[in-house]
C-alpha cells in the first residue's frame, strides 16, 4: 500500500541508444516540466557512445530518474523493459533524441483527468536539426472522441497517428491486456490499435507540444529494405489483429485508407533507397512487390489463421537485386 501511495502519476519511458548529442536536451526538457509528479525510466540499450555517462549524471542529480542498463536489444525491448518497472497511473514515451514543451505533461494529464479519457494526444513540430527549422504537423483535429471515432482516426494515421510519443496512456491499457512491443521497426503501428481498442475515450489537444528531431541518424532518414519490410509487416499485423478480434468489418474503410497511405509511402521509400544506392535496377521489381503485398493484406479473401507468425519480406535491397536480377 505504501508503495502505491508513493507511486508517481506519470512514468516516462525513454529508450536510449547512441544519442549523446541529444539526450541531455531531452532530459532537461522533462526535468523542467510544470507538472512535477512523474518518474523517468531511461533504458540504455547498449549505447556505444557517451549516452550512459550522461544518463548516470542526471540520475545522480535527480531522484526521480532511474537508469536501466541493458545489452543492445532494440527500441522495442528497451520500451518493454521500461514498462516492466513503471509505477505511474499513466505511461508516457519520449524518444531520446527529441524534446518537449514545458507544459507537455501538465496539458496531457489535465486533458485525461478533465475529460475522463484513457489516452491524451497532442501535436508536434518536425525539428530539422541541421538547419534548426521547425515545421508544425499540419493535419490537425481536437476534442474528445469515443472508442470508435478514435480508432477510425488512428487507423487512417493522419489526424491521430500510430506514434507512441506525443501521447499519455493509462498504464492499465498495457498491463491489463499484456500488450508489449514486438521486436521490429514501426512497432508503434503494429500495436497502437490494440491500445486504442480498449480506450473508452481519447482526448486530442490541438497544440504542438512535442519536438520530433529530424537528423541524419533518425529512423525515417535511414530507410533501408529491412525497415520498408517492417512497415508493410506492421500493416499486415494490424489486419491480422483486427480479424482475430472481430473488428475488421467495423474498421474496414479506415484500414483500407491505411493500406493506401502505406503503399504510397513505400513507393517513395523504394525510390529513395535505389537512388541513394545509385542502383535503379530492380526498382520496378520492388515496387511491384510492394503493390502485391498491400493488395494481399487488403483483400476481402483473407484468413489470419493461415498466416504464419513470421511475415515474409517484400522488398529486396538494391545490391541484392544487382547481384541476382532474377530474384522475384
Amino acid at each position: 500500500m505504501a508503495a502505491n501511495e508513493n507511486a508517481p502519476k506519470i512514468s516516462i519511458i525513454i529508450p536510449v541508444y547512441n544519442v549523446e548529442k541529444y539526450i541531455g536536451k531531452c532530459l532537461a526538457s522533462l526535468i523542467s516540466q510544470t507538472f512535477t509528479d512523474f518518474e523517468i525510466i531511461a533504458v540504455n540499450d547498449g549505447s556505444k557512445d557517451d549516452s550512459l555517462s550522461i544518463l548516470l549524471h542526471f540520475q545522480e542529480r535527480y531522484s526521480n530518474i532511474t537508469v536501466i542498463n541493458q545489452k543492445n536489444c532494440g527500441m522495442s525491448q528497451a520500451r518493454n523493459a521500461g514498462l516492466a518497472v513503471a509505477r505511474g497511473e499513466y505511461i508516457c514515451f519520449v524518444d531520446s533524441d527529441d524534446y518537449v514543451a514545458p507544459t507537455y505533461l501538465e496539458e496531457l494529464y489535465n486533458a485525461c483527468v478533465e475529460t475522463g479519457s484513457d489516452i491524451a494526444c497532442c501535436y508536434y513540430y518536425f525539428h530539422f536539426v541541421e538547419n534548426d527549422f521547425l515545421f508544425e504537423y499540419p493535419f490537425r483535429c481536437h476534442g474528445v472522441f469515443d472508442r470508435t471515432k478514435a480508432m477510425n482516426k488512428l487507423l487512417r494515421d493522419v489526424q491521430i497517428q500510430s506514434l507512441m510519443w506525443n501521447k499519455i496512456y493509462k498504464r492499465r491499457l498495457f498491463t491489463d491486456y499484456d500488450i508489449k512491443f514486438p521486436t521490429m521497426c514501426f512497432e508503434d503501428m503494429a500495436i497502437a490499435h490494440k491500445i486504442f481498442a480498449h480506450a473508452d475515450r481519447v482526448a486530442v489537444i490541438d497544440r504542438p507540444l512535442y519536438y520530433y528531431n529530424q537528423h541524419p541518424a533518425s529512423t525515417l532518414a535511414t530507410m533501408n529494405a529491412d525497415k520498408i519490410n517492417d512497415f508493410i509487416r506492421a500493416v499486415a499485423m494490424v489486419r491480422i489483429s483486427l480479424e482475430r478480434n472481430g473488428l475488421y468489418e467495423k474498421y474496414k474503410k479506415s484500414y483500407l485508407a491505411l493500406t493506401r497511405k502505406t503503399c504510397a509511402c513505400c513507393y517513395l521509400y523504394v525510390l529513395k533507397l535505389h537512388n541513394e544506392k545509385k542502383c535503379m535496377r530492380g526498382c520496378m521489381t520492388n515496387m511491384k512487390r510492394v503493390s502485391r503485398a498491400i493488395k494481399h493484406y487488403s483483400a476481402d479473401e483473407f484468413s489470419p489463421t493461415t498466416m504464419f507468425s513470421e511475415l515474409p519480406d517484400v522488398v529486396n535491397a538494391p545490391e541484392k537485386l544487382e547481384k541476382d536480377y532474377s530474384t522475384r
